[in-house]
């Protein structure tokens, strides 16, 4: 039977079990996970926050990280300034990267979650707004929420991956997991 662990990550975590740049002491999922045999199922940057799922069985891990299975993956993200209806209407639309458009996302206004402090927090200026969006993607291209907000006039400031397909981080702390029931 498959073992698939729901895993809340910290920010500055690396999403591997181990540190290939010895000179320096960054926190890794062995410091946080204890069970044999699995492996995460798609990535989720050190600067980013929240569900990463792990498993023993490839053929999930498969299902999950593989961009052609189009599983949704829904982020809390809070960007620099107030985005207007025009910006979201280019995220929904798919927007243009350096590595070709990406596909229509779903996005929505939001209040400011009730989220878990963040280590170290996010640089408050009083001079420029910030906006709360929930943004959910169906591919999984290296760092896209961050490059698809950026490319319509507001970065992101923090990024939580709240969920993915139907497994989600609610009642889950920061470095804790739990595994998800039997597959």
């Amino acid at each position: 039977m498959a073992r698939l662990i729901l895993f809340n990550k910290p920010y500055g975590v690396l999403p591997q079990f181990t540190d290939e740049r010895s000179e320096t002491a960054r926190p890794t999922l062995s410091q946080f996970i204890d069970v044999p045999h699995v492996y995460p199922a798609g990535r989720l940057d050190l600067d980013s926050e929240g569900l990463l799922l792990l498993t023993d069985d490839g053929r999930l891990q498969a299902r999950i990280a593989d961009p052609k299975f189009k599983t949704p993956k829904t982020y809390l993200v809070q960007v620099e300034g107030d985005p207007q209806e025009d910006a979201l209407a280019q995220l929904r639309k798919g927007v243009r990267l350096k590595d070709g458009m990406t596909l229509p996302a779903e996005v929505e206004y939001i209040e400011p979650p009730e989220l878990w402090p963040r280590d170290p927090p996010v640089r408050f200026r009083k001079t420029v707004p910030d906006r709360w969006i929930r943004l959910t993607i169906r591919e999984g291209r290296n760092r896209q929420v961050r490059r698809m907000t950026a490319a319509v006039g507001h970065p992101t400031l923090r990024l939580v991956r709240w969920s993915i397909g139907e497994w989600s981080i609610a009642g889950i702390q920061p470095g804790e997991w739990r595994e998800a029931p039997s597959l």
